[in-house]
């Protein structure tokens, strides 16, 4: 399977809609969240899927205006909550709460066996028409029939579909390396082979961008504090503009650091390794050091793992992850001496062997010869 995302160019009236589509997915969302919440307080369960389906089929003979957008929207919301209650049920996750307009993406599930590509570069989406859009890939998507997982979503700028096509994929031949990825904060990772990638978030670019969004948050908090009225806050028009200035800085931002990612785990990938070693990091974990948190959350570790992991499979590359608490810094890559009381703040590893190194260059080469040794 692999992703595509195409650009769309609705006029205003199909635009509306897709607001519409989004408005209402939240609005049924909720309604079954309230729903579930209600029977979980007298008798500790949920209700299925099909019985809120049920109860949806109902209740839109009492709400007309649900009819007017796509019945599989309003159905896969419902899919959204079950798959929320069940991560809650299993302790992966707290009890669902409740979507707010400000703070959900804006995004809608398209009924897939109604996408439908022509030759005029224009695609059909269900209750909303024919839509044009531009795309660079070289598939000819209007010989296809099934599409996977589609979902049209406004990035602040502009409106995009995204689904899955599954496709043939040549595997090319490989090397005999192995190679071994230390991430860290000062670069985003270092592999024994010598490749490594800088922090994108310590770039010219990147740090005035930064500069320029908190900036304009402080200047938007104080709007808010000004327009006061005791508990409430009163949302004027130049606060909606500055909002909308931050959206699309903090989309600029991630779409930097995403290009990052992407060009590094190609350049890695490239190499043509037989093994790419990593370690499994829990990132939930990190981000509770305080004085941490930000720099790992802007490295997006698990993007990079996420991606790393993909793009392996896809090549044919046997992806291989070693313990959480596998001493990859602590262990010597000469003598295999373990340094208990190696700091954070030791930044060159020494060894009583004589060896002195870099301390994530020694956790590569570890973690390298860790993929030796399981071929082994």
């Amino acid at each position: 399977m692999k992703g595509f995302t195409i650009r769309l160019y609705p006029t205003k009236e199909q635009e509306n809609l897709m607001k519409r589509h989004i408005g209402c997915q939240r609005y049924i969302y909720n309604w079954g969240l309230a729903l579930n919440n209600e029977l979980y307080a007298k008798e500790q369960k949920k209700y299925s899927t099909n019985e809120l389906g049920k109860m949806l089929t109902k209740y839109k003979k009492e709400v007309a205006w649900l009819n007017e957008v796509s019945n599989a929207t309003l159905k896969e919301s419902l899919r959204n909550l079950d798959k929320a209650y069940n991560n809650f049920y299993k302790k992966r996750a707290k009890l669902p709460r409740f979507k707010s307009k400000k703070h959900c993406n804006d995004t809608f599930y398209s009924r897939y066996d109604k996408i439908k590509f022509y030759e005029n570069k224009t695609v059909n989406l269900e209750k909303i028409g024919k839509v044009k859009y531009k795309s660079s890939y070289d598939v000819d998507f209007a010989q296809i029939i099934k599409f996977s997982n589609p979902n049209v979503t406004f990035n602040s700028r502009c409106w995009v579909l995204n689904f899955g096509l599954e496709i043939d994929n040549d595997i090319t031949e490989l090397t005999d390396k192995v190679v071994g990825i230390d991430l860290g904060i000062k670069q985003l990772a270092i592999t024994n082979i010598g490749l490594n990638i800088p922090n994108i978030n310590k770039t010219k670019k990147a740090k005035e961008l930064e500069k320029k969004l908190k900036r304009l948050q402080i200047q938007c908090s104080r709007k808010y504090e000004n327009n006061r009225e005791g508990v409430r806050y009163q949302k004027t028009n130049n606060i909606e503009k500055l909002e909308l200035k931050i959206k699309k800085l903090h989309r600029k931002l991630k779409n930097i650091r995403l290009n990052h990612i992407h060009q590094a785990t190609s350049k890695i990938v490239k190499t043509k390794p037989s093994k790419v070693v990593m370690e499994d990091l829990k990132v939930s974990n990190m981000m509770k050091n305080r004085h941490l948190a930000k720099a790992i959350s802007q490295q997006c570790f698990y993007k990079f793992i996420e991606q790393m992991k993909y793009k392996c499979e896809w090549n044919g590359i046997e992806f291989i992850q070693v313990p959480t608490f596998y001493p990859s810094s602590k262990t010597c890559s000469s003598c295999g001496n373990i340094k208990k009381d190696l700091k954070l703040s030791d930044r060159v590893y020494k060894c009583e062997c004589g060896l002195s190194i870099d301390r994530d260059l020694n956790a590569s080469i570890n973690l390298a010869n860790y993929g030796l040794e399981l071929s082994l």
